[in-house]
């Protein structure tokens, strides 16, 4: 209980802040710094050297191919339906395609099952991130103003490699082939424990609603997808690979987090939609939490 208080009380916190302004509008640049250059690569050096490699680990890695293919696919059949742009269509995709794997997904994975899976979740969220900074951004470009340019694998290799939490895993990884880390893990433990709550509170002070009528069909079309479609085709994976246990329901339940933070600040970037994108996110988020109660019971009964 204590985590689902924690959460509710961080976010609110949050958009309390930003509505009396009381903290500066772009506080939350500062905040998700030190989350991803900090905080996010210590959580790697925490959690995945207790990872047990299996065959089963395999899910966590395909779980985000399995939702980024049917964003495209399902995304792709609705704009050519209601005759939308190609903008459009890649800002769909961009908000349907991406889960918000760490921000909300961490704190969700320790307060439904337990911070001992947060190891599982690492995985998920870095091969989102690896699929957003090639595949996404690729997207995002042809989908905006400068759909014409063309995109070197140098840029795309660059911005992979200067990712911290990318930079994280991967040393974590490494590192502990080579050397023991057990001495620095309380070390790691505060450092890690600073994500949940900067998370929470971040989002609070980003969430907009502002205009959601306008955009409703818009806006309920990905939700559709991204909180219900996306985990259960996730689902349909775990079966066909016969993966089961603990494994496949931090697989799925990561597939359901609403939308990725991040994927706003793409749409900016390459001029795709972002009051729609920034809509689907913050409403994504408050719908989120309804929905990853029911397919935690759902799961509960069911792997």
């Amino acid at each position: 209980m204590i985590n689902f208080i924690m959460i509710a009380v961080c976010i609110a916190a949050g958009m309390i802040m930003k509505a009396a302004r009381l903290i500066h509008p772009e506080a939350h640049k500062g905040i998700n710094t030190w989350i991803l250059y900090i905080a996010l690569p210590a959580v790697s050096f925490k959690y995945l050297p207790k990872v047990t490699w299996s065959p089963a680990m395999i899910l966590p890695v395909l779980s985000a191919v399995v939702v980024v293919t049917g964003s495209w696919c399902f995304m792709t059949l609705y704009c050519r339906h209601k005759q939308y742009s190609k903008r459009t269509r890649a800002t769909l995709e961009l908000a349907g395609g991406y889960s918000n794997t760490s921000f909300i997904g961490f704190p969700l994975i320790i307060a439904y099952f337990g911070e001992q899976f947060i190891s599982i979740a690492i995985i998920c969220d870095q091969m989102t991130f690896l699929i957003l900074s090639t595949i996404g951004i690729v997207s995002a470009m042809k989908g905006g103003a400068a759909g014409n340019d063309s995109l070197s694998a140098k840029f795309l290799l660059k911005r992979l490699l200067t990712f911290p939490p990318f930079l994280g895993c991967i040393l974590a990884l490494l590192l502990t082939r080579i050397t023991d880390l057990s001495v620095a893990e309380p070390f790691f433990d505060k450092l890690a424990a600073t994500v949940a709550p900067l998370a929470l509170f971040s989002i609070g002070l980003q969430l907009k609603f502002n205009g959601w009528r306008k955009e409703i069909s818009q806006v309920s079309v990905v939700l559709l997808y991204k909180l219900l479609l996306a985990p259960a085709l996730v689902v349909v994976a775990a079966l066909l690979l016969k993966a089961h246990g603990d494994v496949a329901k931090i697989s799925i339940f990561e597939a359901a987090m609403p939308t990725l933070v991040t994927s706003g600040v793409i749409a900016e970037q390459f001029r795709l939609n972002t009051r729609v994108i920034n809509l689907i996110i913050g409403i994504s988020i408050l719908a989120g939490f309804l929905t990853t109660a029911a397919w935690f019971e759902l799961l509960t009964h069911t792997f």
